[in-house]
């Protein structure tokens, strides 16, 4: 369904990132996923067209935009490959934290690399002991004169090996939530090194790694947001998620959307006892579903979006919420499009069990959907209770 109220600028980035995705993500993907080739050539295109620093101010080279064209920009980039939308909405993701809460140094230091994908950035702060309960991680950055060393494992890392810079959750004040504070991680920094790619059911086009501190030594200069940042990690990680969870379901709506144009496609071309699929009333009624079910997924998306934008009270419970109804929903729209396909849709050719893979996850990563959950509870309670 296209966007029949959007006109002016918000239309345009809307098309350009169509675009985009139409001509050099779409005709792609599938190869990516089956050598496994991280496009790093495509990504820093987009990073050229504005779209790695979407909502990090213009001062240093960001473009200025709101979440709101945010999770239409990755709505478009997934209809073509929803691993690569994916890895430029962290890439977004870290910028963000950057110019949002670094040092006016660190801004101009990092911001005009950044924005273009010049330096690709990575976020760490899930480790083999602390997924969910991230306040507790165990990675230190212990103090040493004029310099912090870091020692520690981050799991499941997005651009693992690959990326440039490393945006790092670490524990240096103390226990809690209170103790972790944020650093800047050069990749070539000694001490620092990288597991072996994990093998996945999606995501196969970017790498997947543990990142590995061992005695990594770095300024000082390198906390984020100076020794003002100290113990703020925490805050600031949960800040830059509220905005990751946005993107990533903007992910899962843009690949359940393709999914869904190629099964009506699919439906209108074949026949089956004499009559098109489109022509059965019980194929109209799945399509009559899935259609519904992508509308409001977009109509919660948008609303969450508007929500930050506007740093609403409910801001982190609707981010929650359209998390988790738009990867949950968009995963069954998705899943039924490879069933309207039939044994087709179970071919890599076809283009649908490739979405299905790759949009599995999306109810793990950015906090789990069982995390949203109790992210929407606690709030209902606080509401009600008067909290």
């Amino acid at each position: 369904m296209p966007y029949p109220n959007l006109t002016g600028d918000d239309l345009a980035i809307v098309e350009m990132a169509r675009d985009f995705s139409r001509k050099r993500l779409a005709p792609y993907a599938l190869e990516w996923d089956a050598t496994k080739h991280f496009p790093v050539a495509e990504m820093k295109e987009a990073g050229s067209l504005g779209m790695a620093a979407i909502y990090t101010r213009e001062d240093v080279g960001g473009s200025g935009l709101r979440r709101l064209d945010g999770v239409r920009i990755f709505e478009e980039l997934a209809k073509g490959d929803p691993v690569t939308a994916a890895f430029i909405s962290i890439h977004n993701m870290c910028t963000w934290m950057v110019d949002t809460y670094g040092s006016e140094e660190q801004r101009q230091e990092w911001i005009p690399k950044l924005a273009p994908m010049d330096v690709m950035a990575s976020y760490c702060l899930t480790e083999p002991g602390a997924g969910s309960d991230a306040a507790s991680l165990t990675t230190r950055a212990e103090r040493d004169g004029d310099d912090f060393v870091l020692n520690g494992t981050k799991q499941f890392i997005s651009g693992g090996g690959a990326s440039d810079l490393y945006v790092v959750m670490a524990r240096s004040e103390g226990e809690g939530a209170r103790g972790i504070s944020t650093f800047l991680v050069d990749k070539g920094t000694e001490g620092l090194s990288f597991g072996p790619p994990e093998v996945k059911m999606g995501w196969h086009s970017q790498p997947t790694t543990q990142v590995i501190f061992e005695n990594v030594r770095i300024p000082a200069s390198r906390m984020l947001g100076g020794t003002d940042g100290a113990g703020k990690g925490f805050g600031i990680a949960m800040n830059g998620l509220n905005g990751g969870r946005l993107n990533i379901a903007a992910c899962s709506l843009g690949g359940a959307q393709a999914a869904y144009d190629l099964a009506l496609r699919y439906m209108t071309e074949r026949e089956t006892f004499g009559r098109k699929l489109i022509d059965e009333p019980t194929i109209r009624f799945a399509l009559a579903d899935m259609a519904t079910s992508l509308e409001a997924s977009r109509l919660i998306l948008w609303r969450a979006a508007t929500a930050l934008d506007e740093n609403d009270p409910d801001k982190v419970e609707l981010c929650a919420m359209a998390k988790k109804f738009v990867t949950e929903t968009c995963f069954q729209v998705a899943d039924q499009a490879l069933q309207l396909h039939g044994g087709y849709g179970y071919l890599h050719e076809t283009g649908v069990e490739k979405i299905v893979r790759d949009l599995r996850v999306n109810r793990i990563l950015e906090g789990t959907n069982e995390i949203m959950r109790m992210v929407i509870g606690r709030a209902e309670a606080a509401r009600i209770q008067g909290k």
